[in-house]
């Protein structure tokens, strides 16, 4: 499959649709007060860095980046389109995130998620990238239901 990763757009619908979906989902899968993500209003801010994936014309996956400091960013909405789970579109935007951290002068890239089943496969890709579970960062605490990692951009 070829992906084209550039940044993206709140106007288009696709992006949009992305978002709630993902909104949707994490709602459904996390217990009540555990879900952290962003609807559309929370990732309009000028602090963030909305990316996504298409394949052609299709939007096959979004991600971003909030910056927390001048050194610090955190991951938010990562999501691939559930036709296009295991095609590497998880592992494309993560790069172009941990690209753009670096280019914005980002040390620590840091990022919450869930802890049960549904989370397993990004944890791994998160695990397989660099990070490392963590202390909590920001409102998190970390619990049975969530946990904070952390990449350490000048050594990853």
């Amino acid at each position: 499959m070829t992906m084209r990763i550039a940044r993206a757009d709140l106007a288009d619908p696709a992006v949009r649709a992305m978002i709630e979906y993902h909104q949707r989902d994490m709602l459904a899968v996390s217990p009540p007060g555990t879900s952290f993500a962003l609807d559309v209003s929370g990732l309009s801010g000028s602090d963030v860095t909305l990316i996504a994936a298409w394949a052609e014309d299709q939007v096959v996956g979004i991600g971003a980046m909030k910056r927390l400091s001048p050194l610090s960013a955190e991951l938010k909405s990562m999501r691939t389109h559930p036709d296009h789970l295991g095609k590497g579109v998880a592992s494309a935007i993560l790069e172009e995130l941990i690209a753009e951290a670096r280019r914005g002068g980002i040390a620590r890239l840091s990022l919450e998620t869930g802890t049960s089943a549904e989370f397993v496969p990004a944890i791994r890709l998160y695990l397989k990238r660099g990070f490392a579970v963590g202390e909590p960062f920001s409102d998190y605490v970390n619990g049975p239901h969530n946990q904070c990692y952390h990449l350490e951009l000048a050594a990853a």
